[in-house]
């Protein structure tokens, strides 16, 4: 048995030393050393052995065994180094390249220009309202001079959900909280920005849900003349000191007198062309007078007091800042559009 593990040990060590891969290398683990193995094999006949051979052989199949071991402990050293150094080599990084630039956004054009108009009359003293999307008929309709069988009410077609509860078509109901709130003191300046729905069909300058920015003051001896200049302030400073604005009588149930607005031109500065049809002129909102009866129901005596009210569509002033011809380009989140106003 002696002699078998003697050749045993000059076999295994003779092909470990050929063994060019770790596969082969395992292989041969398992071949010797397994546990169906070359020595496994020859100790099972140790059983047969008198007393005094067994300490014997048992040493010289440790010897065997470690002999075997030690080889191919070198073996899957030397290839796990070489595998490490073909890995190096095949991943190495140049950390002199310059780093890769990481995507980042932007803030969307419409909160963009919402910042905007709010910080332009948060610079006029103004305060930011704000109220619910879900509103009740009352502060949405009828608080505003609107009851139930106004005529007025076909103009805005609205998502309800009761008969006394609905989407709200504007942010004008945050006008009456806020009067509301003031509970009768005055000088009352505020502005309400909010999202507002109404059943639309979309198209490149209507949407069923948009943005909108109500205005309200409210004090003794308000005139139309503080509206007019403070939405000339309000438009020279969104589109520059070239731009003048006029009003055009209008009917809104929640003023009187009522006003549109219409700007020059930003494209031909009041010249003419295609986008202003020629006119020089440009409507970007609706304003007047607070009617009576909308103080009223805000809380304040109209005797004692009056107000001016002005609201404007976000998109329509994004549009016409920054020359976009479709009101879907703010709703596809195309970042080939959006990644435009990273820059501006």
């Amino acid at each position: 048995m002696k002699d078998r593990l003697e050749a045993l040990r000059v076999e295994a060590l003779a092909q470990l030393q050929e063994v060019a891969d770790a596969g082969r290398l395992n292989d041969l683990r398992v071949h010797y050393l397994g546990k169906k193995g070359q020595l496994t094999e020859i100790l099972r006949g140790m059983g047969g052995l008198s007393a005094e051979e067994r300490p014997v052989i048992g040493q010289v199949a440790n010897d065997v065994r470690a002999a075997i071991e030690a080889v191919l402990a070198d073996k899957q050293a030397a290839f796990d180094r070489a595998e490490t150094a073909r890995r190096l080599a095949a991943e190495t990084i140049d950390v002199t390249l310059p780093g890769r630039s990481v995507a980042t956004g932007s803030i969307h054009p419409l909160t963009k220009v919402t910042q905007e108009i709010e910080d332009i009359f948060l610079g006029m003293g103004y305060t930011i309202a704000e109220g619910p999307e879900v509103e009740t008929d009352y502060f949405n309709f009828e608080a505003l001079n609107l009851p139930k069988d106004h005529p007025a009410r076909d103009m805005q077609d609205s998502f309800y959900i009761t008969d006394e509860i609905l989407l709200r078509t504007h942010t004008s109901p945050v006008q009456i909280r806020a009067m509301k709130n003031a509970d009768g003191a005055t000088p009352l300046k505020v502005i309400c920005p909010g999202r507002v729905y109404r059943r639309d069909d979309d198209d490149a300058t209507h949407s069923f849900m948009f943005h909108q920015i109500e205005g309200l003051v409210v004090g003794p001896d308000i005139r139309m003349s503080d509206l007019k200049g403070t939405l000339l302030q309000f438009v020279q400073a969104m589109y520059g000191p070239q731009v003048q604005i006029r009003l055009r009588p209008s009917f809104f149930p929640f003023t009187e007198p009522s006003a549109e607005v219409d700007v020059t031109c930003t494209q031909c500065g009041g010249q003419g062309c295609r986008m202003c049809k020629h006119s020089g002129w440009i409507e970007i909102l609706g304003c007047g007078m607070v009617h009576p009866k909308v103080l009223e129901h805000g809380g304040f005596d109209p005797e004692q007091v009056s107000g001016f009210a002005f609201g404007m569509g976000v998109e329509r002033i994004a549009l016409l800042k920054y020359d976009i011809d479709d009101i879907r380009h703010f709703y596809n989140n195309d970042l080939r559009f959006l990644g435009q106003f990273a820059r501006m």
